[in-house]
């Protein structure tokens, strides 16, 4: 049976961050939980990295993402009132100071490409392009010349290279890209192009 975390090889094993070497993080749109929408996320050993568990009958207007114990790492609220659609993220579960916020690309006088663009304090600091429908995104980092800082791909099993479908795709993450971040940003994208 094909399994949604193969190892890996030369991947970033001992932390996310602290090497060289881009993550490959799986990225399952499944909660651990019963009854829940969310998110488990593994490492390329196996380990699970991340997780997001909403109950079905909560807003969706705010969503934490978690560590692997549950421990709140940032938090993804919808900003009420707002033109298009904007999400802010915070520190843990506060609510005061947005580090990141994103907005949808509503202009058809813009690059067509582009989903949304990513800011804080007013100045915008990543673009992301592609279509997140097909699984197939780039986060690029305007201050360094749209330098791609994570991408979203396709997973395909390794042995006979059948696709997981759109549930479960990977999220490759540089050294320069907090994968915390990263997964905030695919959050915001799933919420965003979600189809109901």
């Amino acid at each position: 049976m094909t399994k949604v975390h193969p190892k890996f090889p030369n991947t970033c094993e001992e932390s996310l961050c602290d090497s060289k070497a881009a993550a490959v993080l799986t990225v399952w749109k499944k909660s651990l939980l019963f009854n829940c929408d969310g998110f488990t996320v593994y490492n390329s050993n196996g380990d699970l990295v991340f997780r997001v568990d909403n109950y079905m009958n909560s807003s969706k207007d705010n969503i934490v993402l978690m560590d692997a114990s549950g421990l709140p790492l940032l938090s993804i609220r919808r900003k009420k009132l707002s033109l298009g659609d904007c999400w802010m993220v915070y520190d843990g579960e506060t609510q005061r100071d947005p580090i990141f916020t994103a907005r949808k690309n509503v202009s058809i006088m813009t690059n067509r490409r582009s989903l949304a663009w990513v800011s804080a304090k007013k100045t915008v600091l990543y673009e992301i392009e592609g279509s997140f429908g097909q699984r197939s995104c780039k986060i690029l980092d305007e201050r360094r010349d749209k330098k791609k800082t994570a991408e979203i791909k396709r997973k395909e099993a390794l042995v006979g290279g059948v696709a997981f479908g759109k549930d479960v795709f990977k999220l490759i993450v540089e050294s320069e890209m907090e994968p915390s971040v990263a997964m905030a940003f695919t959050i915001i994208l799933d919420q965003m192009f979600r189809s109901y």
